[in-house]
């Protein structure tokens, strides 16, 4: 199987200002920092097994029984996880969206359909979404914000996309990652349909949140406990490490934090896309940490160049060469990325990419 492309690889470029990667761009906190350093006192103990303590924080966090929460070693592994307790036979993703749901589900065997969301509509789901739903679909995942889109999907379609699933018996899970960095989250959250539904899985992370990504720690919530025991079972006991429960247990109170990066997020946001539109960018979706854009097929390598490594979403499924995502970042920084692209833009003598 070919593997598939990340962002934040700059191990392979470094040197670099990474716009690929989509984290706070508060970077770490410091709380969080001096909790990882206090960690190496009890590097010779085993993790807590079950990291009882953490799922209590991260109940009273979510507001939701600590027994209906899950972590992993980054949100990636409970995707896997979820795929193998749950053994789809065959699963129905959007496209474009995030390439881990597919490689998670063929890895047991699963068939994947996609429904593939047009650039005319926005790359936003709709009503034919629901039409496609049928009894043969085990599994289905959904990510809201979409990544790399960051097209948001409504409360409303939503809630008809869960009664279908519940109808049809889909297991549906919905990938919140980003949802921290939208304007009125709880509007869009599925959380108040958990305790009554035990065919629904939220996937969240600390990656993007707290700017986490290296320590690996994600969680997840369901109603359904039986589904959540299968998903333990089937990693190994000690898959947090002592450092990740620090970490993650630090991480929670960050409340300022939290609001201030979502500010700053919010403002530069608004920033990057005037100023990408300004210069002939089309922007789709957009409404979370990252602007999702087309240009010229090189503009890859041309920021490359300047010393910025973009997101190159060609090699997502619904999309072609020419579709970029980049991340909002520090002010300067992002100041930083909209002169290198009118320095390119001056440069190839294009007044639009398309």
């Amino acid at each position: 199987m070919e593997r598939h492309v990340h962002g934040g690889d700059i191990y392979r470029y470094p040197d670099t200002i990474d716009f690929s990667s989509n984290s706070n761009p508060l970077g770490t906190p410091a709380g969080v920092k001096e909790a990882v350093k206090k960690s190496a006192e009890h590097l010779a103990w085993y993790p807590q097994v079950g990291y009882q303590t953490l799922k209590e924080a991260i109940g009273a966090y979510e507001a939701v029984p600590a027994s209906q929460v899950i972590c992993g070693n980054g949100a990636a592994e409970l995707i896997y996880l979820l795929c193998r307790a749950k053994k789809p036979k065959k699963a129905l993703l959007p496209a474009p969206t995030f390439a881990e749901y597919a490689q998670a589900l063929q890895s047991v065997g699963c068939a994947v359909d996609y429904y593939f969301l047009s650039k005319e509509r926005g790359f936003s789901l709709d009503e034919g979404f629901l039409e496609v739903l049928d009894e043969e679909i085990d599994l289905l995942f959904l990510c809201n914000p979409n990544n790399p889109t960051g097209v948001l999907t409504s409360r409303d379609f939503l809630e008809k996309l869960l009664a279908l699933c519940r109808e049809k018996k889909i297991f549906l899970a919905v990938d919140e990652c980003f949802l921290d960095f939208v304007r009125r989250p709880g509007d869009f959250t599925m959380k108040p349909y958990l305790s009554a539904c035990e065919s629904l899985f939220l996937l969240k992370a600390f990656t993007k949140r707290y700017a986490m990504a290296g320590v690996r720690l994600g969680y997840g919530l369901c109603a359904n406990e039986s589904l959540l025991m299968e998903m333990s079972l089937a990693t190994q006991p000690w898959n947090l490490s002592v450092t990740a429960q620090e970490a993650g247990l630090a991480a929670l109170k960050e409340e300022e934090y939290l609001k201030k990066g979502r500010q700053m997020v919010l403002e530069q946001q608004a920033y990057l896309i005037h100023s990408l539109q300004s210069m002939g960018f089309p922007v789709y979706g957009s409404q979370a940490n990252y602007i999702f854009f087309q240009g010229p097929d090189t503009l890859w390598e041309d920021c490359l160049k300047e010393g910025l490594l973009l997101r190159d979403c060609g090699n997502y499924p619904g999309l072609a060469k020419g579709y970029y995502r980049a991340a909002v970042r520090t002010p300067a920084e992002n100041e930083t990325l909209v002169d290198a692209l009118q320095k390119i833009r001056r440069n190839a003598k294009w007044q639009k990419p398309l």
